[in-house]
């Protein structure tokens, strides 16, 4: 999809089946470079240390599951408004 369409937001959960959050922002960063700043991640598992130090290095916002509506416009809104500068 990312090679077909450009997109401004991409919402990725850290633990997909297939190919993960992790992989999928690697994609992004190798092959897709504007959409980087349009990253937001969820994840409901802050526990595991290690998606806490990928999110940590990674640097872009995320939402800890279960989120609210508000939660998402409030973090769309945000990175939109920073892609824009």
């Amino acid at each position: 999809m990312l090679d077909e369409k450009d997109y401004e937001l991409c919402l990725i959960d850290i633990r997909t089946p297939v190919m993960n959050g992790e992989q999928l922002y690697q994609v992004i960063v190798e092959k897709h470079q504007k959409l980087v700043g349009g990253v937001i991640f969820t994840t409901g598992n802050m526990a595991d240390e290690y998606t806490e130090h990928f999110l940590e290095v990674a640097g872009r916002p995320f939402l800890l599951k279960p989120f609210t509506l508000d939660e998402l416009r409030t973090i769309v809104r945000e990175t939109l408004r920073q892609i824009a500068g």
